[in-house]
C-alpha cells in the first residue's frame, strides 16, 4: 500500500513537472524564434555585406540611430485651398548639407525640417562616432512658421573670409542670411545684407562669379516671390504649363560687397528668368576660369549661363543643347565621370513605366567641342542611368574608392496609400490648358492616393568601361521613403564616403561605408588667401597611373543639398599618383608632385 502510494506521488509530481516544462516551452518558443531569427537575420546581413565587399568594392549600413542622430521630416501645412493636393504640393523641404562649422576636423550635418513648428538641426560631429544635435544652443533651429515660411534647404561659405563657415537658408518664405561667430553660435545679418523679404526659393550657390576673392550668391525662385502659400490671394499658383512654364520665381545673384552687405545684380548681369528651379550648380565648364550656372527646371527646359568674364551671363542651354527637351528638372550634379578632365552634368528627371518616360539626362560634352563651342549629348540611355523612377537628388562619389566616380539616387514622390494610385488624374491636368493646370482648384483630390510612391532607390557603380549597374539592394541601399536630399561625406575620417539621405516625412538615414581596404584614396582640404578662403571654384585634378579625374570645390549640389567641401579621390589598388594641379579662383596654378595617398592634404593657397 505504502508503495502504490508513494508511486502514484511520484507519477502526479512528474505530470506536473511535464505540464510546466510544457507551458514554459510555449512562452519561451516565441522568443527562441525570434533570437533564432534575429541571429539568422544578422548572419545573413554579415553575408550580404561581406559579398557586397567583395563583388562591388563597398557595402552601406544604416547607422544613424546607432551614431545619435533621430530626425524625423514634417511636412508643412499650406493654406487650406490646397488641402486636396496637399500631399503634392508640400512634397519639398527635406534637405541636408554639409560643413565643418567648429573647424575640429570632423564633418557636421545640417538637417531642414518644414512643418510649422518643427525644428531644424545641426548635428555635430562629437569625433567619437557619435552626433549631437545644437541647432538649439546655437540659435539655428526655430525657422519653420506660418508668418515667415518654413525651411527649404541651406548652403555654407565663408562669405567674410574670416575662416568660419557661414550660411544662408533659403525658405518658401523670407530667406536667412547667418554669420558664424567662431564655431560658437551664430548671429543673423539678413537686413544687413539686404535680403528680399520674401524668396519661394528650392536652390541656392555659394559662387565667386567676378574672381573678386568675396563670395557671391546665386539663389532660383520656384513659386513666385508675391506668393504667399499659407495666404492664397488667388489658386492660380500653378505652373501655367507641364513643358514651357515660365510663372514661376525669378533668380538672384547677390554680389558680396564686403563688410556683410550684398547687392542683387541678376538684372544687369542678364540672369532673368522665371522658370520653376530647383536645383542649380556653379562651375567652371568651359575652361575660362570663371563659374558658369547651371539651373535644373521644373516643368520646363534646363537652362546654361555661360559667364562672361564676371561681366555678364549669356543664356547657352539651346546652343550647348542641354536646353531643347522640356522635362521635370529636380537635380544638377557635376562630375568627371569618364576621368577625361571635363565635367558631366545629371539632371533627375520622372520616370513611370507605361505612364510617363522622361528619363535623366547624363550631359557629357561631345569630343571636340569647348570654349563658346561647347556641345553636349545626352548618353543617360548608353551609359545605364536613365530611369530612376521619380528622380530627386543624386550625387558624384567614388564610393569604393577604385578610381571612378558612381552616382547615388533618391527617389519616390508621394507614398500614401499602396494600393491606390493618383496617376491617371495627374495624367489628366498635364494634359490640359494653361487655365486648368494653372489653377489648383482644378486638381482632381488625391484622397490618400500614392503618387510614384515606395520606390527603390538606385546606387549606380561605374565600371570604368562607360557604363554604370545598379547595385543598390546588393550594397545594402534597400529604403523606399520618398528621398529629396543626398550628400556624400567622409564623416569618420577613414577616407571612404558614407552617405546621408534627407526623406519627405520622414527619418534621416546615415548610411556608413565600408569600402574595400585595398583600393587607396587621397583627399584635399583647400583654404584660399587671394581666392575665396572657402576655396568654391578651386579645381584639383590627380594624375595617378596614366589617368586623370577633375573635381571643383563646390558652393551646393545635387537637389537642396550640399555636400563636404573636401575633395575625395579613389585611386584603385595600385597608386602611384605622378601629380596634382590645383587651379585656384584668382587664376594662381600650384602643383603637388608625388603627394602621400592615404591622407587629407590640408593646403592653403600659396601667397
Amino acid at each position: 500500500m505504502a508503495e502504490s502510494y508513494f508511486e502514484a506521488m511520484n507519477q502526479k509530481r512528474i505530470s506536473k513537472i511535464i505540464l510546466v516544462i510544457f507551458f514554459v516551452s510555449l512562452l519561451a518558443t516565441p522568443l527562441v524564434v525570434r533570437w533564432y531569427n534575429a541571429r539568422n537575420e544578422e548572419g545573413r546581413a554579415a553575408t550580404d555585406a561581406q559579398s557586397a565587399l567583395s563583388r562591388y568594392g563597398f557595402h552601406l549600413q544604416e547607422v544613424s540611430k546607432q551614431v545619435g542622430i533621430d530626425f524625423t521630416h514634417k511636412a508643412p501645412k499650406l493654406d487650406s485651398k490646397l488641402d486636396h493636393i496637399m500631399p503634392q504640393v508640400a512634397s519639398m523641404g527635406a534637405a541636408v548639407s554639409v560643413v565643418d562649422f567648429d573647424r575640429d576636423g570632423w564633418q557636421d550635418l545640417y538637417v531642414t525640417n518644414s512643418g510649422e513648428g518643427s525644428s531644424n538641426a545641426l548635428y555635430r560631429n562629437m569625433g567619437d562616432g557619435k552626433f549631437q544635435d545644437v541647432a538649439g544652443e546655437m540659435g539655428v533651429a526655430d525657422f519653420n512658421e506660418r508668418e515667415t515660411g518654413v525651411s527649404m534647404g541651406t548652403v555654407w561659405g565663408d562669405y567674410d573670409n574670416d575662416g568660419y563657415e557661414d550660411f544662408f537658408l533659403y525658405r518658401w518664405g523670407r530667406p536667412e542670411l547667418f554669420h558664424n561667430d567662431g564655431g560658437r553660435g551664430f548671429t543673423r545679418v539678413t537686413e544687413k545684407a539686404n535680403l528680399p523679404a520674401w524668396i519661394n526659393a528650392n536652390t541656392a550657390v555659394w559662387v565667386d562669379y567676378d574672381r573678386d576673392g568675396r563670395l557671391d550668391l546665386f539663389v532660383g525662385g520656384y513659386y513666385a516671390e508675391n506668393i504667399n502659400l499659407w495666404n492664397l490671394e488667388t489658386t492660380r499658383m500653378m505652373p501655367e504649363s507641364f513643358e514651357y512654364a515660365q510663372n514661376g520665381g525669378r533668380k538672384y545673384l547677390f554680389r558680396n560687397l564686403g563688410e556683410g552687405r550684398f547687392e542683387e545684380v541678376s538684372a544687369q548681369l542678364g540672369l532673368e528668368s522665371r522658370r520653376w528651379a530647383l536645383a542649380a550648380a556653379a562651375a567652371d565648364l568651359r575652361g575660362t576660369g570663371y563659374p558658369d550656372i547651371f539651373i535644373a527646371n521644373d516643368y520646363g527646359v534646363s537652362e546654361l549661363f555661360f559667364n562672361d568674364g564676371g561681366k555678364r551671363f549669356r543664356e547657352a542651354g539651346k546652343a550647348t543643347n542641354v536646353g531643347y527637351a522640356p522635362k521635370s528638372g529636380m537635380n544638377a550634379a557635376l562630375g568627371d565621370v569618364l576621368n577625361t578632365g571635363r565635367f558631366a552634368i545629371y539632371v533627375a528627371n520622372i520616370s513611370e513605366e507605361g505612364i510617363l518616360l522622361q528619363g535623366n539626362n547624363l550631359w557629357v560634352p561631345k569630343e571636340g567641342t569647348a570654349g563658346d563651342d561647347l556641345k553636349y549629348e545626352n548618353l543617360a540611355r548608353d551609359m545605364g542611368v536613365e530611369l530612376g523612377g521619380w528622380s530627386f537628388g543624386a550625387q558624384f562619389g567614388d564610393l569604393n574608392n577604385d578610381g571612378r566616380l558612381d552616382l547615388y539616387l533618391t527617389n519616390g514622390y508621394v507614398s500614401l496609400n499602396r494600393n491606390a494610385s493618383y496617376w491617371y488624374d495627374f495624367s489628366k491636368v498635364a494634359g490640359g490648358n494653361s487655365r486648368i493646370i494653372s489653377d489648383a482648384k482644378n486638381w482632381p483630390s488625391m484622397e490618400g492616393r500614392s503618387l510614384a510612391g515606395y520606390q527603390q532607390k538606385r546606387v549606380w557603380l561605374n565600371d570604368g568601361a562607360g557604363h554604370f549597374i545598379n547595385v543598390a539592394q546588393a550594397v545594402g541601399a534597400n529604403d523606399v521613403y520618398d528621398g529629396r536630399s543626398v550628400v556624400l561625406v567622409d564623416l569618420w575620417n577613414r577616407g571612404v564616403l558614407d552617405v546621408v539621405v534627407a526623406n519627405q516625412r520622414g527619418p534621416l538615414l546615415v548610411y556608413k561605408n565600408t569600402a574595400a581596404p585595398e583600393n587607396r584614396w587621397i583627399a584635399f582640404d583647400l583654404e584660399g588667401t587671394e581666392s575665396n578662403r572657402s576655396a568654391i571654384g578651386a579645381q584639383v585634378r590627380v594624375y595617378w597611373n596614366g589617368q586623370e579625374q577633375l573635381q571643383e570645390v563646390s558652393g551646393a549640389s545635387g537637389f537642396c543639398a550640399q555636400n563636404q567641401r573636401r575633395l575625395h579621390f579613389g585611386l584603385g589598388k595600385q597608386a602611384a599618383i605622378e601629380k596634382v594641379t590645383i587651379r585656384w579662383p584668382s587664376g594662381k596654378m600650384q602643383t603637388l608632385t608625388s603627394p602621400e595617398i592615404g591622407k587629407i592634404h590640408q593646403v592653403k593657397e600659396p601667397a
